[in-house]
């Protein structure tokens, strides 16, 4: 069941790995994130249920000429019930102002796998991300308990961006979380044992039913392909299941 107001919407329902996991697309036709634009996705896991929901392509968060763009994603997953939330990259243009919130919701034996890939500025233009800013939080609580907060704001032209204890001049970085369980040693080497491609710096860190991979580079394509071989390792661990990537990715 599936239901939208304006244009974010849910594309058909897949089942490429048969009726135990669903595969949903999800579309902003409009392809951008304008200033004043609010998006809001909504995502009930029922007991045992399992979804993995990516997007068609870039998001882009456009210069924005006053007003603030927000994107809030809400996940509630049921009892052993499994979300895996894949979009492909977030270009954020020069001069944007973006916010973007995460909150996930976790209950007994439930999973939850997602990242977030950041490209500041359109480099494959020369844009640099001087002017603006971006502003994002997630929480990840199980059975009322936070088992992850992160609050960040990235201001265009900061020197935070170029220095060694920020982004160190990358354009592009990018955060993995799987939580709901914990990772053991197997699979925690298994992960770090993932070489990224050249000039991409990673880390993986292992909490209490939290593993965070991150990584910077100069390229969301490059991020992404880190990442989806990451969770190679993760879902059979978390999941029982090997992974399968979703079709759209490669149209």
């Amino acid at each position: 069941r599936r239901e939208h107001c304006g244009p974010l919407r849910v594309q058909r329902d897949l089942y490429p790995e048969g009726a135990d996991t669903c595969h949903s697309i999800i579309v902003h036709p409009p392809g951008g994130i304008a200033g004043g634009d609010t998006l809001t996705l909504n995502a009930h896991l029922g007991e045992s249920s399992a979804a993995l929901l990516t997007t068609p392509g870039a998001a882009k968060w456009y210069r924005s000429s006053g007003l603030a763009a927000r994107q809030t994603l809400n996940f509630t997953i049921g009892p052993s019930a499994a979300l895996e939330w894949l979009p492909q990259e977030s270009i954020v243009f020069n001069g944007a102002d973006a916010q973007m919130h995460t909150l996930v919701h976790l209950a007994e034996r439930s999973v939850y796998i997602g990242w977030e890939i950041l490209c500041l500025g359109r480099q494959a233009s020369g844009e640099q991300f001087s002017q603006g800013g971006l502003r994002f939080n997630t929480e990840v609580w199980k059975l009322g308990e936070r088992l992850w907060v992160e609050q960040a704001r990235l201001a265009g032209g900061d020197a935070l961006l170029h220095s060694p204890i920020g982004l160190a001049g990358r354009a592009v970085c990018a955060t993995l979380i799987a939580a709901g369980c914990e990772i053991d040693n197997a699979t925690l080497a298994a992960c770090r044992a993932v070489a990224p491609v050249e000039n991409t710096l990673p880390g993986i860190t292992r909490l209490p039913s939290v593993l965070i991979a991150r990584c910077i580079g100069d390229s969301g394509e490059e991020a992404r392909n880190y990442f989806a071989r990451l969770w190679t390792v993760l879902r059979p661990a978390l999941r029982q299941r090997a992974a399968q990537l979703p079709r759209i990715w490669a149209t």
